[in-house]
């Protein structure tokens, strides 16, 4: 190629570049808006996640062409900003997200009421706080709280108001790990791990995956800085064991080798600082330890079709399942595809087996670690996994039974803590209780 022609080719490259510079993200993060065009964005409504995914594949379509033909009508770049008009659908990521840090800079030029929907889920609330007329709605107390969460409840309100001067940029940091939301505004923390609840059916827990949505609604917002950083299993674990802890947590496993515990603990062994069920062993280990009102904070590893419990309340001797206060599964949430056997519903992941059943789909990938959480206290039984409650139960209000099986030991005012291994190399470790 000639010199004239390699001038020419500078000339239409040059010509052909965007007006804007990409915007450029900080380590490990990346930037959802590139500051040039509406790139990795779709439009998006206050719609049930779960619902748009069940929809047949051209009913989806055709919504999504719906929603994205009115954004790019209400959605603009303009330099490193991305601008709504007021009205419109959200702009909404393409792509879902479980755990991770989001970063977002926002400004309110005119009266508006925005905010930020995690996993599809209403939100991040975003005020003018100095419009009177929304001071009965909660303006007057600020942005950054989770609005849709149940009056009175964790999260609902921010803990400070940290709103600079209308007009004025504001930068939230949100931090999502479960269900479990932490956010500052302005460098403030306003939401403090709060659990975020599903708006779109409270009878459930928020999706594990999802969009992120800027909600329009009412006057123009722009929105700069966009960033998000997805977290993994370790980090994710390591938030949520922090949290809370304190002395009053004991560890009731030394990680070397079966001292304070009793029940067929040679069909366990000790690998790497784990207590790991041998292949095809099993039974019911147990901290020599009794348990009244506690919470137990533990990881555990699953195989490919594991299956495990925890006893809670065991006397010692028996069904661990019946003679307890209950069995809490631990099972992969792939059982059935694995092992070819169908589940009820009261025996999938979290449940109380076989009285009361957990909503599954909230394990992380075979092989990786999991965190969990159970609180009993009295007769109920909290089940928190990877920072998303998944049960919540009263046995002493069940009535019916999988396979019409009472369960005479639901009533047990206090009993010992174990695990009820199934055959499978299912590992826990961290193995902490704190009394209540």
């Amino acid at each position: 190629m000639n010199l004239s022609s390699v001038l020419r080719v500078l000339v239409v490259l040059v010509s052909a570049a965007p007006a804007f510079a990409a915007v450029s993200a900080p380590v490990d993060f990346v930037a959802l808006f590139n500051g040039v065009d509406l790139s990795g964005w779709r439009g998006g409504d206050t719609f049930d996640h779960r619902k748009w995914l069940a929809l047949p594949a051209a009913d989806r379509a055709k919504l999504d062409a719906e929603w994205t033909a009115d954004l790019r009508q209400h959605w603009r770049a303009a330099g490193d900003e991305l601008i709504n008009d007021g009205v419109g659908k959200f702009a909404t990521t393409t792509k879902d997200y479980g755990d991770f840090e989001l970063l977002v800079e926002y400004q309110t030029v005119a009266k508006a009421d925005s905010g930020i929907y995690l996993r599809g889920v209403p939100q991040v609330q975003i005020w003018d706080s100095t419009d009177t007329s929304q001071f009965n709605l909660g303006a007057d107390k600020g942005s950054g709280g989770l609005r849709n969460n149940a009056e009175g409840s964790p999260g609902r309100d921010p803990l400070v108001k940290a709103d600079r001067p209308f007009g004025e940029w504001n930068a939230v940091r949100i931090l999502m790990v479960g269900a479990r939301v932490t956010v500052w505004l302005n460098g403030r923390l306003v939401v403090d791990h709060a659990q975020l609840q599903n708006n779109h059916d409270r009878t459930i827990p928020i999706p594990a995956r999802g969009p992120i949505q800027l909600q329009t609604h009412g006057g123009e917002v722009r929105w700069r800085n966009i960033f998000l950083r997805e977290i993994g299993s370790a980090e994710s674990n390591q938030i949520l064991s922090s949290r809370g802890e304190s002395p009053a947590f004991k560890s009731v496993f030394n990680g070397k080798d079966f001292t304070g515990w009793d029940g067929p603990v040679d069909n366990y062994q000790v690998v790497d600082g784990t207590i790991v069920c041998r292949p095809n062993k099993g039974g019911t280990i147990y901290t020599q330890e009794e348990f009244a009102d506690f919470v137990v904070r533990l990881e555990f590893k699953l195989p490919p079709g594991g299956n495990n419990g925890l006893a809670l309340r065991y006397p010692g001797s028996g069904d661990t399942a019946y003679v307890g206060l209950a069995e809490c599964q631990v099972i992969d949430d792939h059982y059935e595809q694995v092992k070819g056997r169908k589940l009820d519903p009261r025996q999938v992941h979290g449940s109380i087996y076989g009285m009361v059943g957990a909503t599954p789909g909230y394990q992380r990938p075979i092989g990786e670690w999991n965190y969990e959480e159970v609180t009993v206290r009295g007769s109920t039984v909290k089940v928190e996994l990877n920072g998303t409650v998944v049960l919540e139960a009263d046995v002493a209000k069940v009535t019916e039974f999988m396979a019409n099986s009472a369960h005479p030991g639901k009533d047990r005012k206090s009993g010992h803590f174990g695990f009820a291994g199934h055959n499978d190399p299912v590992a826990f470790r961290a193995v902490r209780i704190k009394r209540l």
